[in-house]
């Protein structure tokens, strides 16, 4: 807008100008060499301008010709730039597409057209690269560190042939290199500060964090999070050197990331050898609420060296308390109660772990509850074969690496804070659900849940027909010798006792027939009579529901003396049994069965004596 005004103010001055001239008319005379010429003011005055303007375009015209040497030498170099620039273009094109010959060709055209170019080098470096001719790049990559200009990219390219020949030396070398040439190159400072981490250089690992952080390579709460884990493993090599150190570290990564496990037990831990027991509690508290952990449980248990059972279980329940339906409370609050022998309160956290995350651990606690309260071998070994089907429970995993403690960084790439608490990825496909296993003779160990909240459940009428099943008494360990004789059997008719004791007992498909002697024997032995508690006839009661009538019968009936008489149609009425179980798959009143290869010291069926069996009280899990 401003030139076009200039424009205009002077058009407008010559105009004037000239009317001007026009209305002030005179006559110019030249007289020279006894010429003389007389001519008006305009007319002169276009002449004027007439010449100056034929003396420009002269003028013009003879530097065209003078300069038209270096306009050609111009016009080709321009030309042959062109191609250069074409011929890289294509070969980055070719670079992208994994095209190395095409790249190469393009790259060595460049490079012959644009010399002195450093992106040419770059390319055919790159080239080499893709080709596999790798002792060509390197070399192509050192040549590059005698240029100001080009010697970031060497380090770079350095960097990444250290990287694939596996030298980690060297490949920190130039990283750091790279990172003191230029403070703010992102690939520089994540290099640097993970080969730190790697070797154990956390002092410097922290300050190269620091650096990245005042470039914004990282966000702040990842510059918190890592400062922590730095710190954190700082403090655990400290630890035993200087505790006060370690200690003042281990408080400043709890308060840079509550949420890290690690940390919080370290201090804690640090804190209770101090005699802070108050400081300890209260660092334990804090993670608890955010991420629940068996170690954090335990380090909370026993913040006060020489606490009694009752005195650990009474702090559980406290800590418990602060994060209400979670697994880890519960597992937690069953240990300290199994220790402070409070048996009721121990099943009534396990059902509530089992219902909310079935593991290996949860099953273990349970055969371990089972173990210390009643000695049931037979509950025990239940548990423990439910444990082997289990998932597995929740470790530290990092790239596919599962390790029982934590660690600053990946044993796989060197990763920052890779370690997390989770299911490890070999048991994430697991299908199996341990709660189905959880029948109703089992779940009748643990306490029930109220009415309000669960069913009642549905009982099967006793057929009029059938005897009545008393309910089990306690018998002592000897019991008295049998008094009623056994009544006389026909040899030719069926044994109508193991055909009713075939409805009671498991159908052992794992058992081969050269095994009956082994499992006769392990019967014999089985077959001794045991003492009962009160959790054992509970548990025979609810098993005698779970059996039906047909087990009833056979639990009811008195004691009865061994019959010695041979039995030459045992094999029919073994095949008969094995029927007998066959079509009772369906039935849910049958009791438990424990295949072979899950329980290998279940011996099988036995075809012990009906009033052996009878002598013995409750549900015979195993011998």
């Amino acid at each position: 807008m401003i030139r076009l005004l200039i424009f205009i103010a002077l058009v407008f001055v010559v105009a004037v100008g000239s009317a001007w001239i026009a209305d002030k008319p005179g006559i110019i005379t030249l007289d020279w060499q006894g010429y003389q010429i007389e001519t008006g003011v305009m007319t002169a005055a276009v002449a004027l301008i007439g010449l100056l303007a034929l003396g420009i375009i002269v003028w013009n015209v003879a530097l065209f010709i003078l300069r038209t040497p270096d306009h050609v030498g111009s016009f080709f170099r321009r030309r042959r730039k062109d191609r250069g620039y074409d011929a890289m273009s294509k070969g980055l094109l070719a670079l992208g597409v994994g095209d190395a010959a095409g790249a190469g060709r393009y790259g060595a055209e460049a490079a012959k057209l644009l010399s002195g170019e450093p992106a040419t080098q770059l390319l055919l470096a790159q080239s080499a690269q893709l080709d596999g001719r790798h002792e060509e790049a390197r070399s192509r990559f050192e040549a590059m560190l005698d240029d100001p200009a080009l010697r970031p990219v060497g380090l770079h390219g350095l960097y990444i042939e250290a990287e694939r020949l596996n030298e980690p030396v060297a490949a920190r070398h130039y990283a750091e290199e790279a990172a003191k040439l230029m403070p703010g190159l992102d690939w520089a400072g994540r290099a640097v500060l993970g080969y730190q981490a790697v070797s154990g250089d956390w002092a410097d690992a922290i300050k190269t964090l620091e650096k990245n952080y005042a470039f914004k390579r990282v966000d702040k709460k990842t510059f918190r999070r890592h400062k922590a884990v730095l710190l954190t493993a700082q403090a655990q090599e400290l630890e035993d050197r200087d505790p006060d150190a370690a200690r003042q570290k281990a408080n400043e990564a709890h308060g840079l990331a509550p949420a890290l496990v690690p940390a919080a037990i370290l201090a804690a831990r640090l804190a209770t050898r101090r005699g802070d027991i108050r400081k300890a509690m209260k660092i334990v508290e804090t993670t608890w609420k955010l991420t629940p952990h068996p170690e954090l449980a335990d380090a909370y248990a026993h913040a006060r060296n020489g606490d009694s059972a009752q005195d650990r279980l009474k702090r559980v329940k406290a800590l418990a308390a602060l994060r209400a339906h979670n697994a880890e409370g519960a597992l937690a609050l069953a240990r300290a109660a199994i220790e402070a022998n409070d048996w009721d309160l121990a099943r009534a956290q396990m059902k509530a772990a089992l219902r909310l995350e079935p593991t290996q651990r949860a099953f273990l606690m349970m055969a371990d509850l089972e173990e210390r309260q009643h000695g049931d071998r037979g509950r025990v070994r239940e548990w423990l074969a439910r444990a082997v089907r289990a998932p597995a429970d929740p470790a530290w995993v990092a790239d596919g690496v599962v390790s029982e403690t934590w660690s600053p960084v990946s044993p796989v790439d060197g990763r920052l804070d890779a370690f997390v608490w989770t299911t490890p990825p070999a048991t994430l496909d697991h299908h199996d659900d341990p709660l189905e296993a959880l029948d109703d003779a089992l779940m009748e160990a643990l306490p029930a849940a109220p009415a309000h909240l669960e069913a009642a459940p549905l009982e099967r009428k006793p057929d009029p027909s059938e005897p009545l099943a008393p309910s089990p008494v306690p018998q002592p360990a000897a019991s008295a010798p049998a008094t009623d004789a056994a009544p006389a059997k026909d040899p030719a008719a069926p044994d109508t006792a193991k055909a009713e004791t075939a409805k009671t007992e498991p159908v052992q498909t794992g058992l081969a027939k050269d095994d009956a002697p082994k499992a006769d024997a392990a019967k014999t032995d089985a077959a001794k009579p045991a003492a009962q508690d009160a959790g054992a006839s509970a548990s025979g009661t609810a098993d005698a529901k779970a059996s039906g009538p047909e087990t009833g019968a056979t639990s009811s009936a008195k004691p009865s003396a061994p019959d010695a008489s041979p039995k030459p149609a045992a094999k029919p009425e073994a095949k008969a049994d094995a029927k007998a179980g066959d079509t009772r798959k369906d039935d849910l009143s049958r009791p438990i069965e424990f295949p072979l290869k899950h329980m290998p010291d279940d011996p099988g069926p036995d075809d012990e004596p009906e009033d052996a069996r009878q002598k013995k009280p409750g549900f015979r899990f195993f011998n």
